[in-house]
């Protein structure tokens, strides 16, 4: 398989698949596409060889039938963290559901997705029905389909680390709803290897793997460890339940990307850990990084700045 087409690779999992997908070929030829709906957001993916970046809507279906065809697989990295229920639908459900017709319609059978431990259609968030909805939707489409589930996903160019890090940056202290949620953070290199050997291994077609690291940790715990790295570490307070709600609600009111919203809240009261009853990394012969090993090195070099002007703005006011 040489032509491959990348959903969601101008992102930050994107990135590092795209990277995996060009040592892979090894200049054997092929093509790596991956559109997008702002072009200038690939600009750095257009200086690696064999890649072609390309201007679509993929939620657009007869775009995304063009892309599709000539490929020989497609990798699904699309997702959204926040949102209202239409727009958990479009594009954790209604875009899997669109990729296995233009697959079946353009005589391509290998597809890829990324989904996210915890996914169940009676999960307490949105984030999470809608995942486990487009895991349905792919089981049933009758392709060759492999489904990761990856936990809390960190590296240098990571949301979640980098965020805690930066927050402490400004912040003398640490207000944090959901403290005591559980998580168990996988390298981003980790799982853009493995969804590469799945490409090449038959056998995992059918599979689900869970992308987990080595440790379990608490969300606490984790702040704790960005502040730490990144020299910035600030008294972190675990909030109750209301209080943690309404500081939800004040963050997804704030300019930009929320930082955080009552769904994710909802999504941490699944433990965001490997449950053991399905093949993880291991069985694809990689072993797991150490957060302790990756985090320090890229949170020390940015002393924890992150993508945070509007809060840094309102700090200095």
């Amino acid at each position: 398989m040489r032509n491959i087409l990348v959903l969601g690779g101008t992102g930050f999992v994107g990135r590092a698949v795209a990277e995996r997908l060009v040592r892979r070929s090894g200049g054997a030829g092929g093509r790596i596409l991956v559109p997008t709906r702002r072009f200038y957001r690939g600009n750095w993916l257009r200086s690696l060889p064999t890649v072609e970046v390309v201007q679509a809507d993929v939620n657009h279906p007869q775009q995304l039938a063009r892309l599709v065809a000539g490929c020989d697989a497609v990798i699904n990295l699309v997702a959204i963290l926040h949102g209202s229920e239409e727009a958990f639908r479009r594009t954790h459900a209604e875009l899997p559901r669109h990729i296995a017709e233009s697959c079946r319609a353009a005589g391509v059978r290998r597809v890829l997705h990324v989904s996210a431990l915890g996914a169940a259609s009676d999960a307490p968030s949105r984030y999470l029905r809608s995942k486990a909805a487009g895991e349905a939707v792919l089981g049933s489409s009758g392709l060759d389909v492999t489904i990761l589930r990856p936990s809390v996903l960190f590296g240098a160019e990571d949301r979640f680390l980098n965020m805690f890090a930066g927050l402490q940056s400004i912040f003398p202290l640490m207000p944090l709803a959901g403290a005591d949620a559980k998580f168990q953070p996988c390298w981003v290199d980790d799982v853009a290897e493995a969804l590469v050997r799945c490409l090449d291994r038959p056998e995992t077609i059918g599979q689900t793997y869970e992308c987990a690291g080595p440790t379990v940790y608490t969300l606490k715990q984790l702040v704790q460890l960005a502040g730490q790295w990144s020299g910035h570490r600030r008294p972190v307070i675990g909030l109750p339940g209301p209080l943690g709600r309404l500081q939800a609600g004040v963050m997804s009111l704030m300019p930009g990307e929320p930082l955080m919203s009552g769904d994710n809240l909802d999504s941490m009261k699944v433990p965001n850990v490997a449950t053991g009853k399905l093949p993880g990394l291991q069985a694809l012969g990689i072993t797991p990084a150490p957060l302790e090993q990756v985090a320090p090195g890229y949170l020390g070099r940015r002393q924890g700045i992150a993508r945070l002007d509007p809060l840094r703005a309102c700090a200095r006011r």
